[in-house]
């Protein structure tokens, strides 16, 4: 993601490194707003929440390390991508070298001169692939279940003069960043809608990704193996500038055949060959629905998450979940929208729900709550723009569960911009209803 489109938009940063920045980074960034803004004083840190529990109008919420603490309100921003997805594969625990998903990374592996195989080629796995194969003496296979389809997205650093620029002109920060999410969501725009510049758009798109593996893969075979049998955009698009130079390096190997078993000396395709390896990467992904799961989540008459959710993950505009009064799930089902970023999304739902608390503060709402009909009504109108999506086109995505209902938003940035814009009083609880009535009376 381009530097600039991942800083908030009241906290410019002028001192990127390049228009792309590495993690360390973003992470001293982040940290930097949150001193700056003296967030210490109301956080606990290394302490694992293990239960949230609504009664008799208050939050609950339990930690492991033995704490509790009640709230009026509670928001819960854990994110969508934070618990690992391991492979079911055959024999994983009986691997002698070492081995963890790219997400729990276990820095005390040295990584030079050892044979490494890679699990995936997703967005996390084109990242960490030409690194791994650009450490000295390293062998690195890589198991490929789909090839991607990859978009060309150079880094170029940022000079002092720029750096200067940007600090004396916050306006070029600005617009810097405008445009980068300008082009998201254009590309956002390519995915979900029928309409015939649009459909010009897409195959644009799909023309500059397919040129740009032509382009950059020289041997057929290789080439062939790279190029995804799927519609552009039906999984999620990855951009990099990398990984195509490194997958062709003497020390780097594809593989396409299935992974039948994992043995102590390495992994057991299905064609017969053993691949022997010193370490394994699992870059396999994450559970999209998890959300603020694995704790014990239960809203109003001691009602679970777990079986509310039991069938399909769904929420009113992704943020309110019937039964689960004065609770605010950050960035739930159906907010990602496509590759834009995340931080310019979670500002328009902080501004949407901060609408909300006024109301309640000023009496017109008891409690937060969405309807069920509001919810449904709500669901029922994403499932019907499913249709016009790329991902109704056939492929198998993180983007749609089980019921093949959208995890994610099947609508263009500005019809989402336009929903939350300000809430709907009457799609929420409102004071005297009866099922505030008679939850009271049960709890008293």
């Amino acid at each position: 993601v381009p530097a600039h489109a991942y800083t908030y938009s009241w906290a410019y940063n002028p001192d990127w490194s390049g228009f792309i920045a590495p993690g360390d980074e973003i992470h001293r960034y982040f940290n930097k707003v949150f001193e700056e803004h003296d967030l210490q004083a109301c956080t606990r840190f290394n302490e694992a929440v293990t239960a949230c529990v609504y009664d008799a109008g208050k939050w609950t919420v339990s930690t492991a390390k033995g704490n509790t603490y009640t709230a009026d309100l509670l928001y819960a921003a854990t994110g969508m991508l934070h618990q690992p997805r391991l492979p079911d594969i055959e024999g994983m625990d009986s691997f002698a070298g070492s081995s963890f998903h790219s997400a729990r990374w276990d820095h005390s592996v040295a990584l030079a001169g050892k044979r490494i195989g890679v699990v995936g080629t997703g967005s996390s796995a084109t990242q960490l692939i030409p690194e791994l194969i650009n450490t000295p003496e390293t062998e690195v296979t890589v198991f490929q279940r789909s090839a991607q389809w990859l978009v060309k997205m150079a880094n170029r650093p940022y000079s002092e003069q720029q750096h200067q620029r940007f600090r004396e002109q916050p306006k070029l920060i600005e617009r810097t960043r405008n445009l980068s999410l300008k082009v998201f969501e254009y590309g956002t725009t390519a995915l979900v809608s029928n309409k015939l510049w649009i459909r010009m758009v897409h195959k644009l798109m799909a023309w500059n990704g397919k040129r740009y593996l032509n382009s950059s893969i020289k041997d057929p075979v290789l080439r062939e193996k790279l190029t995804p049998d799927y519609k552009f955009g039906c999984k999620r698009v990855v951009m990099n500038a990398t990984f195509y130079d490194a997958i062709q390096k003497p020390n780097a190997h594809l593989c396409t055949e299935h992974i039948d078993r994992i043995e102590p000396a390495g992994i057991r395709t299905k064609d017969g060959v053993l691949h022997e390896l010193d370490l394994i990467v699992y870059a396999t992904g994450f559970d999209p629905q998890a959300y603020m799961r694995p704790m014990e989540f239960r809203g109003r008459d001691a009602v679970s998450i777990d079986d509310v959710w039991k069938d399909t993950t769904k929420a009113y505009r992704s943020m309110f979940i019937p039964q689960f009064p004065n609770f605010f799930l950050m960035l739930g089902p159906n907010s990602p929208i496509g590759n834009y970023s995340v931080i310019a999304m979670s500002e328009i739902q902080t501004d949407y729900t901060l609408q909300l608390l006024a109301a309640w503060q000023r009496g017109e709402l008891d409690t937060i709550e969405a309807t069920q009909s509001a919810s449904d009504k709500w669901n029922a109108m994403l499932k019907s723009k499913m249709g016009n999506t790329v991902w109704s086109s056939g492929c198998n995505s993180w983007y749609l569960d089980a019921a093949g209902d959208p995890l994610t938003w099947p609508d263009t940035w500005a019809a989402w911009l336009a929903e939350h814009q300000a809430p709907h009083l009457q799609d929420f609880i409102q004071p005297g209803d009866d099922i505030v009535q008679a939850s009271a009376a049960r709890a008293a």
